[in-house]
């Protein structure tokens, strides 16, 4: 009764008569979304930007809220928040298991790596006075992300017994160990196997230093003690070179997407359709991440996502228009295409409004009731949807008409004519 009342069949909107006001609108927005992406600019997440993921899996019960806010608490030497907008997410069929996402990483200075290049012997000048053929390496090398330090000898175990092999080993470990534990400004993890021998054949040592997933496991031992392991399940980390070519990643596959929905719509329907859909995608994209910079979210992988998703249901929503813009196209002869337009939408908007209303709804739960992640991925497509529909009101099918009437010189008239003139011929033959 509701939709009756709303939207009465056979009712014409003149949507083509406001398009003018509403082209200045999304001027507007689009104006205010590209100037956002300046000021305040995109706040990108641990994807993009790079940063430590730790999988910890606590014996005890604990909320993913409480995680959140002791990370959020964790302070560095000076007093000073250690973790900014920390991600903490459930994982699936752990109990009590949550992956935590900081945008920190570990890192260390040039000054850092030359003292410690100098104390395990493998500097050519400079050396300490105790190295020995024993302890000095063949080969150096640190972790992009600033927790592991990699040394290799050359142990020579395959000449030895079994019992001076181990003692050799031993040797060589606990000598790596003091030399790296004398570098000020660095410490060694608290696992119990920060330094090891990994492989004997290679006589190669992994030097696991203190990072920041070590800091943010004391933190966690300070809020919440024995329900906190002794160890991660997992440190990874995203190093900054890593995070920018996933995010020229996305940018490309939103591009692309771009060039494949106009190729669709070009070939579902015919060329002058095309410009309008992918005007339309391109005005959903930028205001939908302009207001995901205006409001400081974090855009992510998970953004990229529901902006995808935007996309498909904004052109599936512009199709619905097209499609019956082409029909009624063979339909009513007699029409202008700004009429033709002004019919179809008006035909198409009660469906999509209570389509669009649906939607909504259920995201409007998710933004309310979800975690973080799913509520940057609600917001995002909150805004998609609204925008979406709008822009398949006021700007797919305006510009379709406007490529109609400038770029093919008004083909609606012309066949109008040609109409008008057999029908006047065949009259004068039957007279």
């Amino acid at each position: 009764m509701v939709f009756l009342v709303l939207f009465k069949h056979g009712k014409v909107y003149d949507f083509m008569g406001k398009r003018k006001a509403f082209y200045l609108l999304s001027l507007f927005l689009i104006g205010g979304a590209i100037l956002s992406f300046f000021v305040p600019g995109p706040k990108w997440g641990t994807d993009f930007k790079g940063g430590t993921e730790v999988v910890v899996q606590f014996t005890q019960p604990v909320e993913a809220s409480a995680v959140r806010e002791a990370v959020e608490q964790i302070k560095d030497a000076q007093g000073k928040t250690e973790f900014n907008s920390p991600e903490v997410v459930s994982v699936p069929n752990k109990p009590n298991a949550f992956l935590i996402r900081v945008q920190e990483v570990s890192a260390l200075s040039e000054d850092v790596k030359t003292s410690i290049t100098r104390a395990v012997c493998f500097s050519e000048s400079d050396r300490p006075a105790d190295c020995t053929e024993l302890t000095t390496p063949t080969d150096l090398r640190f972790s992009p992300g600033g927790d592991k330090v990699v040394v290799r000898y050359d142990l020579g175990l395959e000449k030895l017994d079994d019992a001076a092999r181990k003692a050799r080993k031993d040797q060589v470990v606990a000598d790596v160990t003091r030399r790296v534990e004398a570098v000020p400004g660095i410490s060694l993890s608290k696992t119990a196997t920060a330094v090891q021998l990994v492989s004997e054949r290679d006589g190669k040592v992994e030097v696991h230093l203190a990072s920041k997933g070590d800091t943010l496991m004391d933190g966690l031992r300070g809020k919440f003690g024995a329900a906190v392991p002794d160890h991660p399940e997992s440190v990874e980390w995203i190093g900054p070179k890593a995070g920018a070519e996933l995010r020229d990643m996305a940018l490309k596959a939103i591009a692309i997407t771009m060039i494949f929905v106009m190729a669709y719509i070009a070939l579902r329907f015919d060329l002058r359709f095309a410009p309008g859909g992918i005007i339309a995608l391109f005005h959903d994209v930028v205001i939908a991440l302009g207001a995901m910079c205006l409001t400081g979210r974090e855009i992510t992988l998970t953004t990229v996502a529901a902006v995808l998703t935007i996309m498909g249901y904004s052109i599936s929503d512009t199709v619905v228009v097209y499609d019956r813009v082409r029909e009624n196209l063979g339909k009513y002869r007699g029409k202008t295409f700004p009429e033709l337009v002004n019919l179809s939408v008006s035909e198409m908007f009660g469906r999509t409004i209570i389509t669009n209303l649906t939607v909504l709804l259920s995201l409007t739960a998710f933004l309310v009731f979800g975690t973080q992640v799913i509520k940057d991925f609600a917001f995002a497509m909150i805004i998609g949807v609204g925008v979406g529909t709008y822009s398949s009101i006021y700007i797919a099918a305006p510009v379709t008409e406007f490529v109609d009437r400038r770029f093919f010189a008004g083909g609606m008239q012309r066949a109008k004519k040609v109409t008008r003139v057999r029908a006047q011929k065949k009259a004068d033959a039957v007279v």
